[in-house]
């Protein structure tokens, strides 16, 4: 009599799939919850960190391009201050928890890969922390030439007065932006590991990802200015290129080792 072949181990059906996406979801949640309250903590120093570009913008050009040091950053309602503290929160808790659900990310693709292709999982989460944090720093350098063109365009007559929730959700955004924009080559190189796409289809088609990576660069940028636009398109565009030489230096890895 012959036997049936029994399912693979790691086979989970669709209930048990949701499942664990709860499972995953539910720990990365936390994670953030937990990275927000840490941020809370130190919310002085923190807000000091974000507001620096604009203050040493203001230091940097005449009194009538900003407003005086004590107005630069300001409260226009009673529920202001709490919801610019709880932004920050957030989005530092998001940052802060990036390994957990970058970690937790992988964890839920991982059955559906080949054992030979689970042991990239630290270098996904390190590579990816890495990039996100490049990409964080790039904004951060850019928020003040973002504003200094932004304030530029707003007219002499017009008198710079910027709210802080509002200050803080357009650094925030951008920090994200670049973040995430940097994140590109780790997605490249995962999907010609899984043999998605290959080096070849992705050099060939080198003329539409610049096209493409300005069109994304234009849609995620917070601000809209030039300026974050070219300073987050040019980077991707060099990762890009970076992602596709990272996928056939692995091609050819594996070429020889099958050889």
């Amino acid at each position: 009599m012959t036997a049936t072949a029994s399912p693979p181990s790691d086979t989970m059906t669709l209930t048990e799939h949701l499942a664990e996406l709860r499972t995953r979801i539910i720990r990365s949640a936390l994670a953030v919850v937990i990275g927000a309250v840490l941020i809370i903590a130190f919310y002085e120093p923190v807000l000091t960190f974000l507001a620096q570009p604009y203050n040493d913008l203001c230091d940097s050009k005449p009194t009538s391009f900003c407003p005086p040091a004590d107005q630069r950053l300001n409260a226009f309602s009673p529920t202001e201050g709490f919801a610019a503290r709880m932004r920050i929160g957030m989005y530092g808790g998001i940052i802060v928890a990036l390994p957990v659900i970058l970690w937790q990310v992988w964890r839920f693709v991982v059955p559906a890969l080949e054992a030979k292709e689970k042991k990239y999982a630290i270098p996904f989460v390190v590579s990816s922390v890495v990039l996100f944090g490049a990409g964080a720093t790039m904004a951060y350098i850019t928020v003040g030439r973002a504003l200094e063109f932004l304030i530029s365009w707003s007219g002499e007559s017009v008198n710079q007065v910027f709210g802080i929730e509002k200050y803080i959700s357009l650094v925030g955004l951008m920090i994200f932006a670049f973040g995430v924009g940097f994140l590109l080559p780790v997605l490249l190189v995962f999907l010609q590991l899984v043999k998605v796409v290959s080096p070849r289809a992705l050099l060939g088609g080198w003329r539409y990802a610049i096209v493409g990576v300005f069109v994304l660069a234009a849609v995620i940028t917070p601000s809209g200015d030039p300026v974050t636009l070219m300073m987050l398109a040019v980077p991707m565009i060099a990762l890009y290129f970076v992602a596709v030489l990272i996928g056939y230096l692995v091609g050819r890895r594996r070429a020889s080792a099958n050889a």
